[in-house]
């Protein structure tokens, strides 16, 4: 009989505390002939060992269970009957147990039973005692029905019922497995690749027909998937493992991947399998599939890593439309978590005051002195630098933050303004302007916080203007509307912002309490040509020319935003824009830079 070993043995096998079958016969004072009589006729196959590990007796068990007769085994060496040789660990622990010490053996092997059918087998060997030291009793019991049973039930606790996939549980095992260092160390490309997928629609497909339909459409997906994965493993090794993990989410594991290129070719043949039209039960169903794709070396990388980098992957695949496979990005991922990073530490980082402003001027027109300027928020981020606005104020605009920040924004703001006025008494004063988000009018009472702070800071009403969106500006109905009145009646200015870009309802200007347009500087750009050897487009200056003169016939000012060059300043100028904000003038810069440009031409 042939075997092969389980495994090494484990520590708890080694029992130092052994009782066996003869010391309880020795124990009650049975006679010899007893003894062997029960020995012999003893349902359990047992053999007695000799400290040479040759067989001195064997019962009718242990010959039915081997395919021998008992007296033909005498003499034989017992490890080679149930295979106590095959690993290092097994064949040390029982050589301990002939040599005498106080020790038992129990180990697990699968032999092969004389019909050709594999058989596993539980074999112990103990001391005999009061036989001739180093004798001991080996005793084989078939526990084939119970593996039997412990393989049925694992490969129900592995397996999805409605696919009859591997689970997610069996999944992460053997996504595990394929990442230890033994699996890639022994040859390989120890690369690993995964897509992972879920289906678009299918919570409609369950809404509309049913579980019942929707468990046959998971069921001809799976179909599907594996053979696409059988197509993939042709000439390979292995085919990639095929798991749902849940819901409508599978999982393609590719161990020993040759590259993106190769998961690139599996994530298409899955996602034009899965866009083919199913017929389920009198239904002709369609649906697509969005596929995040991962590949990389396994060494470095966790189970956790990997199926972080897929969901995000899967994620970015829905975003950009669905019905597409995206492979990972570390850029963009990186921007990703960047985002969470600041999004994290926000609302903290207005509490531990990161934010400063920065001032650019407001410039006009007709004599190009200072007549404002436009407060921008910067965050002094710790880990990340100095950070402009479109880093953050779309994050605050989500989670709310944008509350407590405009309003430090505005107060800090206004105070520098005041400040200003009180520094240089001799001069104008100018006017300071502060973008407001819709959010801030809804969540908060704008208006109080306005008041407030104009009448703690001691600055004049008309100084101050609040810049709005056009997208948010017009339309505006009901709350939003009521504040910008209150604000307007107040005294405060409204700017919309980045005029020209968003509805352009220009009927609508004579019903807002609007006083000032910000031309988008699309606009002004283009202008850039003209006075270097290209003729300017008369069609750009024909639309802002009516633009201005349309805000002047409503009793608006224009502010031109990104003005660089001075040919565009003398277009500007030349159809009758009031005010320029730009680099041509000056970059945003600290308060005291502006306190020089006071007063003087800029």
């Amino acid at each position: 009989m042939s075997g092969t070993s389980e495994g090494p043995t484990p520590a708890a096998d080694l029992d130092r505390s052994a009782v066996t079958e003869s010391d309880a016969i020795t124990a009650r004072g049975a006679e010899p002939r007893s003894y062997r009589s029960v020995f012999t006729g003893a349902p359990l196959a047992m053999a007695v060992v000799d400290r040479e590990g040759l067989v001195v007796g064997a019962n009718l068990a242990l010959g039915d269970l081997l395919g021998s007769e008992p007296d033909a085994l005498t003499g034989r060496i017992a490890a080679d009957l149930v295979d106590l040789a095959s690993d290092a660990r097994t064949w040390h622990a029982y050589r301990e147990v002939l040599r005498g010490r106080p020790a038992r053996l129990r180990c697990t092997r699968r032999l092969k039973h004389p019909d050709g059918q594999p058989l596993w087998a539980q074999v112990t060997v103990a001391p005999l005692r009061g036989e001739e030291p180093g004798t001991v009793l080996l005793s084989v019991a078939d526990i084939s029905a119970r593996r039997e049973l412990q393989a049925r039930l694992r490969h129900l606790q592995m397996h999805d019922p409605v696919t009859r996939l591997p689970n997610r549980t069996l999944f992460f095992e053997r996504l595990t497995a394929a990442l230890e260092a033994e699996a890639y160390g022994q040859g390989g490309t120890g690369r690993v690749g995964l897509c992972y997928l879920d289906l678009d629609g299918f919570k409609a497909v369950n809404d509309t027909l049913g579980h019942r339909v929707g468990d046959r459409l998971l069921a001809a997906v799976a179909d599907r998937l594996t053979r696409c994965a059988d197509e993939a493993g042709r000439g390979r090794v292995g085919a990639p493992l095929v798991a749902r993990l849940g819901g409508d989410e599978f999982a393609l594991l590719v161990e020993d991947s040759t590259g993106t290129e190769q998961l690139a070719d599996l994530a298409e043949a899955v996602l034009n399998a899965v866009q083919a039209p199913f017929d389920l039960l009198g239904q002709r169903l369609s649906v697509s599939a969005s596929i995040g794709v991962v590949e990389r070396q396994a060494a470095g990388t966790s189970a956790t890593a990997l199926m972080q980098a897929a969901d995000t992957t899967l994620y970015w695949a829905k975003a950009d439309g669905k019905a597409r496979w995206t492979l990972f990005d570390p850029e963009r991922n990186a921007h990703r978590m960047t985002r969470q990073a600041l999004a994290s530490t926000l609302r903290p980082a207005i509490e531990r005051g990161e934010f400063t402003l920065e001032y650019q001027p407001l410039v006009r027109m007709e004599d190009s002195r200072l007549r404002g300027v436009e407060a921008l928020v910067r965050w002094n981020h710790p880990q990340f630098g100095m950070l402009t606005p479109n880093r953050f104020i779309g994050l605050a605009e989500e989670d709310g933050s944008i509350v407590p920040l405009g309003r430090w924004v505005l107060a800090t703001a206004c105070r520098q303004a005041r400040r200003w006025q009180v520094d240089h008494p001799g001069e104008p004063p100018i006017f300071v302007s502060v973008n407001v988000a819709v959010r801030q009018v809804w969540d908060s009472d704008l208006v109080a916080d306005v008041a407030d702070i104009l009448a703690e800071t001691g600055l004049a009403p008309h100084l101050l203007q609040l810049e709005l969106t056009e997208s948010a500006v017009m339309g505006s109905a009901g709350r939003p509307l009521q504040a910008l009145q209150a604000l307007s009646d107040m005294g405060v200015h409204i700017a919309i912002d980045d005029f020209g870009t968003g509805y352009s309802n220009l009927a609508y200007l004579s019903r807002l309490p609007v006083s000032v347009l910000k031309l988008d500087g699309s606009f002004v750009r283009g202008f850039q040509y003209e006075g270097e050897g290209v003729p300017p487009n008369p069609a750009d200056e024909v639309v802002v020319e009516a633009m201005i003169q349309l805000a002047h016939r409503l009793g608006l000012t224009v502010t031109a935003e990104c003005v660089e060059t001075s040919a565009q300043a003398a277009r500007l100028r030349r159809i009758g824009c009031d005010t320029g904000q730009g680099w041509l003038y000056s970059r945003p810069v600290p308060p005291d830079r502006i306190s020089g440009l006071l007063g003087v031409r800029v």
